[in-house]
């Protein structure tokens, strides 16, 4: 699965460069022109991002089309569990920039931790979302074809609109639109990492639900899987989980009970339960804990993320009809 990536980044020097003015134009006393109304913007790629059916076994993830320097598109993978955005090494090389000339990071995954080498650009584009100048940490190809994660700076003031069922992702400024007709709204808070999350329910216990589009598998803690347990007795399957740092963990797999997020429910998750590396590193082992993946979140029709307004928008498949 994409991990999530929690990284110290070594301050560096800001490139400066100097503008140059545009010669003046002779004109007698020209009259004022009306500068046009500029149009939303929306970048929607020509190839899929929710690139497969959400089942079990195959995950579709979102890709986002980004412009890096100008180059690309890239397909990056958007990751609603990462602080920040990272490449593969193809994509550094296509970009013509060596890996040895920015500091390695320390790359924090679901799995586990390694230190990577880093690259310094220009500009990340995509749709509204501007990012300028940026390092980006080397990440491995466990993208299922993706060329890198696309992570949460800079979305302060966004909203991003996922259609799975038509294989649209849009990044827009928000407006503060409120949510359309069909749709639920669950406000969302934001932790001091940068996290999504939501209150939700889980078969009567209450969990600390985390939004990581990034995520293939839905992840729950040992505090979560306990809490379960005291409810019923089963085995679980024993299912591996793999990080962007290629390190992998194993854990135990268990069809989820109803997700109850406010007066939503989303019926028929799995979630892969244990001892994660990320939640030691979040501080979050002591209470039932649920990163929601894309196995979960792929089985809504609509998923709107409003940064700004701080909540999901969201239509149920079955509210469509």
């Amino acid at each position: 699965m994409v991990a999530l990536l929690c990284m110290s980044v070594p301050s560096q020097g800001e490139d400066m460069s100097t503008p140059v003015a545009p010669a003046p134009v002779a004109a007698p006393e020209p009259a004022p022109l009306a500068m046009p109304q500029l149009p939303e913007v929306a970048i929607i790629a020509p190839e899929p991002r929710y690139v497969a059916p959400t089942r079990r076994d195959r995950i579709g993830r979102i890709w986002a089309p980004v412009l890096i320097d100008g180059k690309g598109p890239f397909r990056l993978v958007l990751d609603t569990g990462a602080s920040r955005s990272g490449v593969t090494a193809a994509v550094a090389g296509a970009l013509g920039i060596p890996l040895d000339r920015s500091p390695r990071l320390l790359l924090r995954g679901v799995t586990g931790s390694a230190a990577v080498p880093s690259i310094r650009v220009g500009s990340l584009t995509v749709g509204d979302l501007t990012l300028s100048p940026v390092t980006l940490p080397i990440v491995t190809d466990a993208l299922g074809g993706a060329e890198g994660v696309l992570g949460t700076e800079g979305l302060n003031d966004k909203r991003i609109y996922i259609d799975f069922l038509h294989d649209t992702i849009t990044i827009t400024h928000s407006r503060r639109q409120p949510a359309p007709e069909q749709f639920t709204t669950i406000p969302l808070k934001r932790s001091r990492l940068g996290l999504l999350e939501v209150d939700a329910r889980v078969s009567g216990i209450p969990v600390r639900a985390i939004i990581d589009t990034g995520g293939q598998a839905t992840v729950g803690n040992s505090a979560m899987l306990a809490a379960l347990l005291r409810q019923r007795r089963e085995n679980g399957n024993i299912e591996k989980i793999e990080g962007v740092t290629t390190d992998v963990q194993t854990g135990e797999a268990f069809n989820l009970p109803p997700i109850q997020i406010g007066t939503l429910q989303i019926v028929g998750g799995r979630a892969v339960y244990g001892d994660m590396r990320i939640f030691d590193t979040w501080k979050l082992t002591n209470e039932p804990v649920l990163m929601v993946g894309m196995d979960t979140i792929g089985l809504l029709d609509t998923l709107i993320i409003d940064y700004r307004l701080r909540e999901l928008q969201v239509r149920t498949r079955a509210s469509r009809y």
